[in-house]
């Protein structure tokens, strides 16, 4: 049984291997409050340290996905809080792409501000046909700062100061053009897309797809010849592993794989 903090305002079950995260704020838009934040950090944490659990859905309810931060939470406040603020926000995105589980966020309805930073801070995503996405926050005169670097890195210089500068939504066959979102589909047919998606990754050894993520996330940035010389190394040892292995030898000899993790 996973073992989760005290939760409010989000729901976490696991089945099979994998982990399914449920904004449960729906009357807020699923804003992400400080507690928000908090609940989502610490059930990631949690998810992160629990070697059974191989992939993590990140789902809401009700029309929006996320409306990004609570506003409500913005006015009025010292320097330090809204710093407290966007350092929770920027420890949030961090957890998601350092837990050794793939993320996959399942979107049906509005992604905004920091919601869409959410969505493009995910390992992978699926969208409804009815989801949209912006960053309006030049409407309201708080730019959306943090929320860009996530968005630079999935869509691309242009396409994100495009969506900065002018906050108008794109929709999902937009966002999956421009990398926002791997997939549309239809909104009968999404939960079922993303736990097949899901059940598909969690099929591999545990330990190979948290070597995987981790080595992805290293060498993105770095350039082509210090990648290649990194991702040489991680390699080379992922093949000494006992899942590697296990894998090559049952390829060989044409049975099923018993994974150790």
């Amino acid at each position: 049984m996973l073992a989760t903090p005290a939760l409010r305002y989000i729901t976490v079950e696991a089945v099979d291997g994998v982990a399914v995260v449920t904004l449960n704020r729906p009357e807020k838009r699923n804003a992400l409050s400080l507690d928000v934040m908090g609940e989502l950090m610490a059930s990631f944490e949690a998810i992160g340290a629990d070697r059974t659990l191989k992939v993590v859905i990140l789902r809401a309810l009700g029309p929006a996905f996320s409306a990004g931060h609570d506003l409500r939470e913005m006015l009025d406040r010292s320097v330090a809080e809204y710093r407290t603020t966007f350092d929770a926000c920027v420890r949030l995105m961090e957890t998601i792409q350092t837990i050794p589980q793939p993320v996959i966020a399942e979107v049906a309805g509005v992604a905004t501000a920091a919601g869409c930073q959410l969505v493009a801070t995910c390992d992978l995503a699926v969208a409804s046909a009815a989801a949209t996405f912006a960053t309006p926050g030049v409407k309201i005169g708080l730019f959306c700062t943090t929320p860009m670097v996530a968005l630079t890195r999935a869509i691309g210089r242009k396409r994100a100061m495009e969506m900065l500068l002018t906050g108008t939504p794109i929709d999902a066959a937009t966002a999956a053009d421009w990398g926002l979102v791997n997939r549309v589909v239809a909104s009968e047919d999404l939960e079922r897309t993303v736990r097949e998606l899901a059940t598909g990754i969690a099929s591999a050894a545990g330990f190979v797809i948290g070597l995987g993520k981790a080595a992805f996330y290293a060498q993105i940035d770095l350039d082509q010849p210090k990648a290649y010389a990194y991702a040489k190394e991680v390699m080379s040892m992922n093949a000494l592993a006992e899942d590697a292995q296990e894998g090559m030898g049952a390829f060989v000899s044409k049975r099923a794989p018993a994974w150790r993790s």
